[in-house]
């Protein structure tokens, strides 16, 4: 196996018995970024100087000691760009670091190059970049999903043995179905949002992408926990998430949602998903029927609450403090509008006016607050599924990637794309995708993500029984062909 294919775990085991050094790692990474990312296009910048300098005095005995990690372009690292893929961040450079990157880095990783994303995390095919579209490593006429695209496509390709990404209605655990690797989306309040550029703040939260679960939970470790700085993480205690792996699931209870199994599923998704359902009860997981009846309305109960929160965290992008500044204003807010019109892209326009306009006088009763007050509704049916079931299981995306541009013109469509996803962030439970199959289209091979949910701060479960399935079966050592 080449060296850049290998999983996270495997790696630190060949690091520690001095097998290969950091400094090789990182320049046999390069290398294979170089090969394919042509085609891919999953970075939008990469600083291998700076990388190398770290790699030279990188201490292997830590947890991550030595293993570069890319970051999706909405975190910051200190001295590396954060664009958002915005044309409004374009020149930007953080001074600062994420928690999750300090954490990383007291880990011993190596932050390495930053990852293309859908403008400001807002998209499901990483199509909405100002800086050029990400493909699909098993088919790169298609997308990789988003808005998390470039951080899984990479991770795919070889290019990166794990990624950070962000997931606020599904960002994370959808691209990982259709690229064919792990995405994790931790409880809400788990990881810290410092350093996260916001979109939705009280939907986001910051995960991994791997290619195996063994290495989410290595991933998990390294960044969970309570942070000052975000006064939305939680003060839960923070267990070893590769502690349960390989139990048995004997006594496990997995619910099936019959409203995640419903007509307009790809078919070869559905059969693939059913598969593997019968799989868990091969391996003594019992299978329960459940109702999440207020799963119709998480879509449109998602799509008032993102916005509105959206409208209010990017008032701060105003051209004056930082990024891109407009010529020629002849006024403040000349100014504003001109900085605004030039530096957001067309799908963050369409959601800043669609946040306005439900946080507007009139309206505000009429569409928020009762968004709101069915959220609750949602987060109450998980809370009656998870009194009856340890976890719950379904599709992760209703289909396979699609071609690129099939639905630039068609954005309720497109939306649709996060049905079985947006729901965890609204309930702000854990989420987990891993590979469970493949379809076949147009001669190509494309991966299926099954989707496993968890209760709420029980990530080492969710990773236990999510590995139980990924060791027994063979999806998770398919290479992408490029």
């Amino acid at each position: 196996m080449e060296l850049t294919a290998l999983s996270v775990a495997d790696l630190q085991q060949k690091l520690r018995n001095k097998e290969v050094s950091p400094v090789e790692v990182l320049q046999g990474l390069e290398s294979r970024i170089a090969q394919v990312d042509p085609a891919i296009r999953g970075y939008l910048s990469r600083d291998f100087e700076a990388a190398l300098k770290l790699a030279e005095t990188a201490d292997v005995s830590l947890p991550l000691g030595g293993v570069p990690i890319a970051i999706k372009d909405v975190i910051n690292v200190n001295g590396e760009p954060c664009t958002a893929a915005s044309k409004i961040l374009q020149g930007y450079r953080s001074n600062y670091d994420a928690t999750v990157i300090r954490k990383l880095r007291a880990a011993g990783a190596i932050p390495f190059g930053r990852c293309n994303l859908d403008e400001f995390a807002m998209g499901s095919s990483t199509e909405n970049s100002a800086f050029g579209h990400t493909r699909n490593p098993w088919d790169t006429s298609r997308i990789p999903g988003g808005s998390s695209g470039g951080s899984a496509a990479v991770v795919a390709a070889n290019e990166a043995f794990a990624a950070l990404g962000s997931d606020t209605g599904g960002s994370i655990r959808q691209p990982a179905a259709l690229c064919g690797c792990v995405g994790l989306k931790p409880t809400y309040g788990r990881v810290s949002r410092f350093g996260l550029i916001a979109f939705a703040s009280s939907l986001d939260q910051i995960g991994p992408f791997t290619k195996t679960v063994r290495d989410a939970g290595l991933l998990l470790n390294a960044i969970s926990g309570r942070d000052p700085q975000d006064s939305t993480s939680l003060a839960e205690p923070v267990p070893d998430y590769t502690a349960q792996l390989g139990r048995d699931l004997k006594g496990v209870k997995l619910g099936m949602p019959r409203e995640y199994f419903i007509e307009g599923i790809d078919p070869q998704v559905d059969a693939a998903v059913r598969a593997a359902v019968r799989h868990y009860e091969s391996l003594g997981a019992e299978i329960v029927e459940i109702s999440l009846p207020n799963t119709e309305h998480a879509v449109g109960v998602y799509y008032i609450i993102a916005t509105a929160e959206a409208s209010a965290n990017l008032a701060r992008f105003d051209g004056v403090r930082y990024g891109h500044r407009a010529e020629g204003a002849t006024g403040l807010l000349d100014h504003y509008g001109r900085t605004r019109a030039e530096g957001f892209g067309p799908e963050v326009k369409r959601r800043i006016i669609l946040g306005t306009y439900v946080l507007s006088s009139g309206y505000y009763d009429a569409f928020y607050l009762r968004a709101q007050k069915v959220r609750t509704l949602i987060r109450r049916d998980f809370t009656a599924a998870f009194e009856k079931v340890d976890a719950i299981i379904g599709p992760t995306s209703p289909e396979v990637a699609f071609k690129a541009g099939d639905r630039s013109d068609d954005p309720l469509k497109m939306y649709l794309a996060d049905i079985f996803t947006i729901a965890a962030n609204l309930a702000g439970i854990c989420g987990l995708s891993l590979p469970c199959g493949f379809a076949s289209l147009d001669g190509k091979r494309l991966p299926i993500g099954l989707q496993l949910l968890g209760k709420p701060f029980e990530e080492a479960n969710l990773l236990r029984i999510a590995h139980a399935y990924e060791q027994s079966t063979e999806w998770h050592r398919e290479q992408s062909p490029i």
